[in-house]
């Protein structure tokens, strides 16, 4: 016990002292939001990935999809690499760097309402934004109630509040830098710490091909009548895989929290590394964290699914660890729950603030005080999330569960081909991203309210998310076609930033 706690003093002291350290970078809009926009490689990879990766992989979504689809879980993480780190860096990094620096924009829908002239576009985005992103910020709470309970033995509602203090004190301390800088050192945690308890669990099941043998041998009549399937390549059910691939993966092109981690990328060359680290940090963490969780049902016999949840087999597959590995594991989880957590209130905060109050509900909002009021709103994003945790976690109260599962798949549907369109494609309009905007959002609200009037397909909120981001993709161009063309001047004065002539080493260019 004294070695668990020292661990988490020693933890929280350095977030806090790193937080109050970069209070010097936090005295305008720009640093306390952007950090300067001078932020390296390093720090924005691992920025991009400790956002993406929380306490809701790791307990919720590795255990549930390991029991589900047993070792090809690991293609969620596969497919989070490839699509949801490498090509959203490649597609999305360096136009949104440059477009959004061009409008001068912060956060996603203030770049809608530049980009499209439209300041309703903006306050519609910006009420999207502030709905979903609150309860999927109480998401982040969920498993580990159970962890702090099995290392600890103290009550849920105290561990979510210390956490959320201790990460409200360092974001509004430091800002985005802070926030960049605690993320790098939460990754490295990260990191180091999957890779010991995936060699520490194999290893307390005989090793890898032992383990392996083991999960051939299970069987499920309810799941599947295929022998081994849950130690195959593609597992029991791999149409509902590939639904759960596309949603944690492709939804990260459309998530403001995601997005804005481009917006302050330093230069050309710190967008190709980060593209390495970030993809190399997503091989890892989520890789390690579903091929964790695809031996779950080696630990079938000590979790009853129906009365405790899939957010059990996680915990029973670390409770034989040694009490330093338990203590590095509750670090890992804090980790990845913090570190999103900063993420989401720094992009609800500047949202509310920067997109709906600033010339709208106060018309005069110098700097100094659009700064206070993010830091007054981090504050009051924290405690409602809180509130929700616990009112969740005493009461189970299941709508409050079922909007979370639909967060993701809301927010993401509803914005990312709006967003993804206006890098590219000169015709997209307005019209079209309001009925992006409409159909992600509203199929998400139905699917909660409506589920068993959906096909079955789609009553899965995963696979309706998944559903739709790629409507998405379909409806903004067919809508952009068939309504009236944006201003050919806005589009041309927006465009002109990807023209703007620059002097580049001879070495990445040739001269005519």
């Amino acid at each position: 016990m004294i070695i668990k706690i020292l661990m988490l003093v020693v933890f929280f002291g350095v977030m806090l002292g790193i937080g109050f350290y970069c209070r010097k970078n936090a005295t305008d809009v720009n640093g306390f939001v952007l950090g300067g926009r001078s932020v390296g490689p390093w720090l924005t990879a691992f920025a991009y990935g400790t956002s993406y990766f929380s306490a809701v992989i790791f307990v919720g979504y590795a255990g549930q999809f390991g029991w589900k689809y047993g070792i090809a879980s690991t293609w969620i993480g596969i497919g989070n690499a490839i699509l949801g780190s490498m090509l959203a860096w490649v597609v999305l990094g360096r136009r949104t760097r440059i477009m959004t620096q061009h409008l001068d924009s912060a956060t996603m829908p203030e770049f809608f309402g530049k980009r499209f002239g439209s300041q309703g576009l903006k306050i519609c985005a910006s009420v999207i934004v502030f709905i979903f992103l609150i309860p999927y910020t109480a998401s982040l709470y969920n498993g580990l109630s159970r962890l702090f309970g099995m290392a600890f033995d103290i009550d849920y509602t105290i561990c979510i509040i210390v956490m959320a203090v201790l990460t409200g004190i360092y974001v509004i301390a430091g800002g985005y830098m802070a926030t960049a800088i605690n993320d790098f050192i939460q990754g490295l945690i990260m990191l180091v710490g999957i890779v010991i308890v995936i060699a520490a669990v194999l290893n307390n099941n005989g090793g890898f091909m032992e383990a392996i043998n083991g999960l051939a041998m299970v069987e499920d009549a309810t799941v599947t009548s295929q022998p081994g399937a849950f130690a195959s390549f593609f597992g029991p059910d791999p149409l509902n895989l590939l639904g759960v691939v596309i949603l944690t993966s492709l939804g990260t092109w459309g998530l403001p929290q995601m997005v804005q981690k481009f917006y302050a990328i330093k230069s050309e060359n710190a967008i190709k590394k980060g593209t390495i680290i970030s993809t190399l940090f997503a091989c890892i963490v989520a890789g390690g964290c579903y091929f964790l969780g695809g031996f779950g049902r080696l630990y079938s016999d000590r979790v009853d699914i129906a009365a405790e949840g899939y957010d059990a087999i996680i915990p029973a597959m670390l409770s034989d660890l040694s009490p330093a590995l338990i203590g590095l594991v509750v670090i890992l989880v804090l980790s990845a729950s913090m570190s999103t957590l900063s993420s989401l209130v720094m992009a609800s905060s500047s949202t509310l603030t920067l997109d709906v109050l600033k010339g709208h509900v106060i018309k005069n909002l110098n700097e100094k005080m659009q700064v206070f009021i993010m830091r007054a709103l981090i504050v009051v994003f924290i405690v409602i999330s809180v509130i929700l945790a616990i009112v969740q976690y005493k009461s189970n109260v299941t709508f409050i569960a079922q909007l979370m599962g639909v967060s993701w798949g809301a927010l993401a549907g509803a914005f990312l081909a709006p967003f993804l369109y206006g890098l590219y494609w000169k015709k997209t309009t307005k019209t079209a991203c309001y009925a992006s905007f409409i159909f992600g959002a509203g199929l998400m609200v139905a699917n909660m309210l409506l589920r068993s009037s959906f096909p079955t397909l789609l009553q899965s909120p995963i696979n309706a998310g998944a559903a739709a981001m790629i409507a998405g993709l379909v409806i903004v161009p067919v809508v952009s076609l068939f309504t009236a063309k944006p201003d050919e001047k806005l589009v041309e004065e927006t465009f002109a930033c990807y023209n703007k002539k620059i002097e580049v080493p001879q070495k990445q260019s040739l001269s005519e």
